[in-house]
């Protein structure tokens, strides 16, 4: 038997895709698919020329129903339910660090750790047709993990409305509120992603790099460190070659070539 491949990897120049490949439950993260997702991510993390990660799921129907609760159902061993949220959560975290800009791909339904992971990415564009949860409190689990990326990422009252009501919101209120930035029809999604990623990966590789590393470190500090940090990363930026390279090419009105 053919071991299942939980997720697919492409890459084309500068662009990378991954695919979360469990479409017959709902790409829902089990302790595997996290595994290999974050192993991918790994392999990725290492390779300079990459520039940019979109993220999907197989098939239209549900981007990823979160959580694979089948590996909860009856769980009593405390150390598998730790080391389980632990590499979810370790997910998430790695996303944010990863040294690529991550976009998500969302077709259909994104819910609990799904949303999460949506929120987790850098950008996120979704079909006109797609639908947002975290919905643990209608089964009598507060969606934990989930509600760290969302205040962060929407703000707490729109994230309390999603984790209090459990409601099952279009991609219309998701594109309101600031969890997706921008929703297409579903048979251009995947131009507007690629024309997206193509966009950002004709940018400096170690701008970009130094760019996410910036601005996610000033996001969790106060105004007065946030600002600190920035200045002293922008000197510090200044003095790399392709910023030189940049500010040059600007002035001479020419494309850069980066280094």
């Amino acid at each position: 038997m053919i071991p299942e491949q939980h997720v697919l990897t492409s890459v084309s120049g500068a662009i990378a895709r991954l695919t979360l490949n469990r479409p017959e439950v709902g790409n829902s993260l089990s302790e595997e698919l996290v595994k290999a997702l974050r192993a991918e991510l790994d392999s990725l993390q290492k390779r300079a020329e990459i520039k940019v990660i979109i993220l999907a799921g197989a098939g239209r129907r549900i981007f990823c129903a979160g959580h694979d609760l089948n590996e909860f159902a009856g769980q009593e061993d405390q150390e598998i339910l730790r080391r389980d949220f632990a590499g979810l959560t370790g997910l998430m975290q790695q996303i944010m660090a990863q040294r690529q800009i991550v976009i998500a791909q969302i077709e259909g339904v994104a819910t609990a750790a799904g949303c999460e992971l949506v929120a987790a990415c850098d950008l996120a564009l979704a079909s006109i047709t797609a639908r947002f949860a975290v919905p643990g409190v209608n089964i009598g689990f507060w969606c934990h993990t989930p509600q760290v990326q969302l205040a962060r990422t929407i703000g707490r009252k729109q994230a309390m409305m999603m984790l209090a009501t459990g409601r099952m919101f279009p991609a219309a209120h998701a594109l309101a509120i600031g969890l997706i930035n921008e929703v297409h029809e579903p048979e251009q999604l995947d131009e507007a992603v690629t024309a997206l990623a193509l966009e950002i990966a004709s940018k400096s590789a170690s701008v970009l790099k130094l760019g996410k590393e910036s601005f996610v470190a000033q996001a969790g500090k106060s105004v007065e460190d946030a600002y600190a940090m920035a200045r002293s990363n922008a000197l510090t930026n200044l003095q790399h070659d392709d910023a030189k390279e940049g500010i040059a090419a600007f002035l001479e009105k020419r494309q850069p070539r980066w280094q």
